[in-house]
C-alpha cells in the first residue's frame, strides 16, 4: 500500500506530465488542478479561472457533467486510469484517487 504522500506524489507527476497545472500551497483556489492528500487517498480539484467561467458559461451551482468541467474530469481520469489508479467522484466535482486499501476488491 503506498502512504497518502508517495500516491499524491505519482498523481501530481504524472498529471504535470501530461501538461496539467498543478497549483498547491499559496496557490490553493487558484486555477488549476489541486491535488491534496485525504485518508482515502489523493483528492483532485479542478479550478477554472474567472475568465474562463465567463468564456464558457459554467456557474456555481451547475450541474458537474455541464462543459469543460466534466471533459477536465475525464481527461484527469482517463489519464490516472491508464496508470493503474482507481478514480471515483468525491464531494461537490472532485475526484478521489483511492489508495489500495481503500480501492474495491476487484481493483487490486
Amino acid at each position: 500500500m503506498l502512504p497518502p504522500s508517495l500516491l499524491a506524489d505519482q498523481v501530481r507527476h504524472a498529471l504535470a506530465e501530461a501538461g496539467f497545472h498543478l497549483s498547491a500551497g499559496a496557490e490553493a483556489g487558484r486555477p488549476g488542478l489541486e491535488v491534496s492528500e485525504m485518508p482515502e487517498g489523493v483528492l483532485i480539484r479542478w479550478t477554472a479561472s474567472d475568465e474562463f467561467q465567463a468564456l464558457t458559461g459554467e456557474r456555481p451551482g451547475r450541474a458537474p457533467n455541464d462543459g469543460m468541467r466534466a471533459m477536465v474530469q475525464a481527461a484527469v481520469s482517463g489519464l490516472l486510469e491508464q496508470r493503474g489508479h482507481v478514480i471515483t467522484a468525491a464531494e461537490g466535482d472532485d475526484l478521489l484517487v483511492l489508495s489500495l486499501a481503500h480501492a474495491p476488491s476487484t481493483q487490486r
